[in-house]
């Protein structure tokens, strides 16, 4: 039988830190949340590994590495005073994650099935103050912004407006932008002129087609 508590400390102490996320906050997020209740019983033994896992729901979706997803959480600066948009949350793994780090924690995914698994795992967990909510990926949930915060759970070609319109001044969104080895994890912050881009550290996810940059028009 697995002994998944071992599980998690082996991630963290051979994975995580290794790997350059060192924020004690993010560390404890990860010890507390169980991966393996996210997927699949058959994957379950492939939790823990460095991998992404497919999502069993009709809209293809993944859950990104515990690194990837750590490096985004660590760049998100994350206070237990802050409200969260956690966008393509899947089956809400990362959004009981950032439900360890904040106050309270909105996730959008636009797939039924994923909505209804995510929030049945939340609320077996006790998870009280994070939620999803099914609708298109790219509009957020406007109804509960603004946001302290926005993480994007995969790559991305360019981050909508939209999203970044959900964000109160001065608050933070974190994506990957492009896919493969030169795909970074991008910090963009709201101020009163614009959106400053401050790019930070390599990382990867499985890019998400809702939000594949739209080819320049060609005469």
């Amino acid at each position: 039988m697995i002994d998944f508590s071992k599980a998690r400390t082996d991630m963290i102490e051979g994975q995580l830190s290794t790997s350059g996320v060192l924020d004690a906050k993010v560390l404890a997020a990860f010890s507390e949340v169980p991966r393996e209740v996210f997927l699949e019983p058959d994957q379950y033994e492939f939790a823990y590994m460095d991998k992404e896992h497919r999502l069993a729901g009709t809209t293809p979706r993944y859950m990104g590495t515990p690194v990837s997803i750590g490096k985004l959480l660590e760049l998100a600066d994350i206070s237990k005073e802050d409200i969260v948009l956690d966008v393509a949350c899947g089956t809400g793994y990362s959004t009981a994650l950032l439900a360890q780090l904040a106050n309270s924690v909105v996730a959008v995914e636009v797939d039924a099935a994923l909505v209804d698994k995510g929030n049945e795992i939340l609320a077996q967990l006790d998870i009280s103050n994070a939620a999803i909510v099914k609708g298109p990926l790219a509009k957020g949930v406007a109804s509960e912004a603004p946001f302290d915060a926005i993480i994007i759970q995969g790559a991305v070609g360019e981050v909508p407006a939209s999203l970044f319109a959900q964000l109160r001044d001065g608050g933070r969104l974190v994506a990957i932008i492009g896919t493969g080895s030169s795909a970074n994890a991008v910090l963009h912050v709201k101020t009163q002129t614009g959106i400053a881009r401050i790019p930070s550290r390599n990382a990867c996810m499985t890019e998400l087609a809702e939000f594949a940059k739209k080819p320049a028009f060609a005469f």
